[in-house]
């Protein structure tokens, strides 16, 4: 989605950053030059994605909903990835 209106922060996501020490900014970064790695397109009420970030030498993981008719990109969570579940380049799950 290119540069949308308006950015919103579920509560979750607001909760969530706060626990894991995830900056807006952080999320900003990762918005602006992470890539898909996974997508979501039955999600309701907007189709969703994950994206994979680096801030700095932090890997994150951000879930997005994106309402194209309003150009809204809607932060659902951030986090962490685990490496126990996802693959060294944490692109991939693990098998």
């Amino acid at each position: 989605m290119k540069s949308p209106n308006r950015l919103i922060f579920r509560l979750h996501a607001l909760q969530r950053m706060f626990q894991r020490q995830i900056s807006e900014n952080d999320i900003l970064i990762v918005l602006a030059e992470g890539q898909t790695i996974e997508e979501y397109i039955d999600d309701t009420p907007y189709p969703s994605r994950l994206i994979l970030g680096w801030c700095k030498s932090r890997p994150l993981h951000i879930v997005v909903a994106d309402n194209i008719v309003e150009k809204e990109v809607i932060i659902i969570t951030a986090y962490d990835p685990d490496p126990n579940q996802w693959e060294p380049d944490f692109i991939r799950r693990k098998s």
